[in-house]
């Protein structure tokens, strides 16, 4: 066994894309360390089926086209790009056409179908001629089972608390609100999804999260600190900046899963409570509470359950604050995206928010469940829109310094590092 003495080639799987797999695919192809990107679906507008689709009547190619337009991934300059979308083809046909439910399928049945066969996939056919492999939760079991046989090493991304917290956080929370536990996924997840799971932890040999929260939650379980890198993902200020405030209403936002693991439903007691004039609530995002339980607040809100994401500029800008009280999170991408539009942020230790905020200046930071702080801040926010604008101001300066270029520079440096400190057989 020597040093590593050529270059390492390093290939990266998620099954369905997202700005950090795409952001953690661009910092290791910076430093000549991507060897092959392997997900489902990798659209690219400019490709075959893009111009195929600029052909087609506008009725039937645009609505394609924006669909597909999420799963947008173009490999960096160099890079193999391996797709297999079949099964998430199925999937979201399956979950659009709401057959899934006339079949009795969850959704996330449907979610870990998908990412297991990817990981199958990975193990059999893409685990020649690297030196590691980057995966990321629920897809990388049998991945990283096959590359420890090969004397590949393993680095894992794991993106939301660790599962023993969430689950024990979501328990709780089903104690507390029966009538929401079937809304509250970790309550569902099976033994054989977690021994997954705890598979993963174990065989990684390096494990990157977002933020401190998901750091403790690894702690917590058992895992050595030595083995945890934390790397805040980035702010989009390319695309998500201040515009001016519409209208002079004051006006509370939150944009997410609308559910009980967010925190929804202590948002929405506050917001009753507070019986603020000329004031609104606006929640926009897939409704996952009892239909009766959102209703019930129809009044005192603006609900919205769904707009594309380039529009959500817009909305951010016409917010006074962003509120996500989150019971538990990896990290919250939507609390950079409203501070790189100038909004400051109201959210709970249990996201990111420790990690990104400076409590009073950007933001404010309040326990998790506690609708009465949650209210004291609301109330402050909608007294003090002057003070508020200033909060604004260094929200965005923040975001700023949060950019995905810093996210792609540690993380490039972290697992060069890491590569470095490894006793591996040169290739």
């Amino acid at each position: 066994m020597s040093r590593l003495t050529v270059r390492p080639r390093i290939s990266l799987i998620h099954p369905t894309s997202n700005p950090n797999s795409r952001n953690a695919a661009i910092a290791l192809a910076e430093t000549n360390l991507l060897h092959e990107i392997i997900t489902t679906t990798a659209y690219n507008p400019n490709g075959t089926l893009g111009h195929i689709l600029n052909h087609l009547p506008k009725a039937l190619g645009q609505p394609i086209a924006k669909e597909l337009s999420r799963r947008t991934w173009i490999a960096p300059h160099g890079t193999k790009l391996c797709s297999y979308p079949w099964r998430e083809t199925v999937r979201v046909s399956l979950t659009k056409t709401g057959l899934s439910r006339q079949f009795g399928i969850r959704d996330q049945q449907l979610v870990d179908w998908v990412y297991q066969t990817i990981d199958r996939q990975v193990a059999n056919h893409h685990l020649d001629n690297i030196s590691a492999v980057y995966a990321y939760e629920d897809g990388a079991e049998t991945t990283f089972t096959v590359a420890k046989q090969k004397g590949i090493h393993c680095l894992y991304d794991l993106p939301i608390a660790f599962y023993r917290t969430s689950q024990a956080i979501q328990k709780e929370e089903a104690e507390r609100f029966p009538e929401l536990a079937s809304s509250l996924q970790a309550v569902q997840d099976s033994q054989v999804k977690l021994a997954r799971k705890d598979r993963e932890i174990q065989l990684a040999d390096h494990i990157f999260v977002a933020s401190s929260m998901t750091k403790r939650s690894l702690l917590d379980a058992g895992v050595s600190s030595k083995k945890i890198s934390v790397i805040p993902y980035g702010a989009p200020i390319e695309y998500f900046h201040p515009q001016p405030k519409q209208d002079q209403q004051f006006r509370a936002l939150f944009v997410g899963r609308v559910g009980p693991r967010k925190g929804v439903h202590y948002l929405l007691d506050a917001w009753q409570q507070l019986k603020l004039p000329n004031a609104e609530l606006q929640l926009i995002g897939v409704n996952e509470l009892p239909d009766h339980w959102l209703a019930q607040y129809e009044r005192s809100i603006c609900y919205c359950a769904s707009v594309p994401h380039h529009s959500l500029n817009a909305y951010y800008s016409n917010a006074s604050v962003f509120v996500f009280p989150s019971l538990v999170e990896g990290f919250g991408l939507v609390l950079l995206e409203a501070m790189a539009c100038g909004i400051p942020v109201i959210t709970t230790p249990n996201t990111a928010g420790p990690d990104i905020i400076n409590d009073g200046v950007d933001g404010f930071i309040v326990p998790i469940r506690d609708v009465e702080v949650l209210k004291e801040k609301i109330e402050w926010c909608y007294q003090h829109p002057k003070e508020l604008m200033g909060m604004g101001h260094a929200a965005r300066q923040k975001a700023e310094q949060l950019n995905w270029a810093k996210y792609r520079s540690q993380l490039a440096q972290n697992v060069t590092q890491l590569l470095n400190s490894f006793v591996i057989t040169p290739a």
